[in-house]
């Protein structure tokens, strides 16, 4: 029995843009999850992410129509989400901000206690509280491609700057990362990795563990 193949994302985006609602449905199926991790790191802790992820999806179903495919329906979601996240965190400036580690920035592990479970979720609190510290443009470069893992020039297409100008951002964020991370005992050895990463390139990086 044949399987049918999976719609491509950017034919599920023309059913939309003809008024199909189901293919909205299935857009959001398809990528919320995706979506949600994004909003997660880049948030660190701040605001909402279940709001905000609404938010993401709200903008692109009033946006789908001036969809034109001169990118991956993939880096026009990105971009999409890393504006609503920016502009979450500008309006949250003036409000307090989450002091706990948000759930599901750091999932439960088989094998892991209690306690070692908060130890690590304690690192990963520590993690985003020195990402935190970055600006807006370097932490957005610095998810996307250590977290996330889109080369330069996907960054670049999601943010709409220059590949050369992503890696330079990419440069001094993990160079500022290094020093901030000292700061933190616990965080000692990602600041290692930093210092022994190819600064061209490198592997994405997890949460600390």
């Amino acid at each position: 029995m044949a399987v049918d193949e999976p719609v491509a994302p950017e034919e599920l985006v023309r059913r939309c843009q003809a008024g199909d609602r189901a293919a909205f449905g299935e857009l959001f199926v398809r990528h919320r999850a995706d979506v949600a991790r994004l909003v997660q790191r880049l948030l660190g802790g701040q605001g909402d992410i279940e709001d905000v992820v609404q938010e993401v999806f709200l903008q692109v179903h009033r946006s789908l129509k001036d969809f034109r495919f001169g990118a991956r329906f993939t880096t026009w979601l990105y971009r999409v989400s890393v504006n609503v996240v920016l502009m979450q965190r500008r309006s949250a400036r003036s409000r307090p901000k989450l002091v706990e580690t948000p759930e599901g920035l750091v999932p439960l592990e088989p094998g892991l206690s209690p306690e070692e479970h908060a130890a690590r979720g304690r690192r990963v609190q520590a993690f985003y509280r020195v990402l935190d510290r970055l600006s807006e443009k370097k932490r957005v470069a610095y998810v996307l491609h250590e977290l996330e893992g889109l080369s330069p020039s996907e960054i670049a297409e999601t943010v709409s700057a220059p590949v050369l100008t992503v890696r330079t951002r990419l440069f001094y964020a993990r160079r500022e990362l290094a020093v901030l991370l000292r700061e933190e005992p616990s965080l000692a050895g990602i600041a290692r990795e930093l210092d022994e990463i190819d600064l061209t390139e490198g592997q994405p990086h997890k949460e600390p563990a």
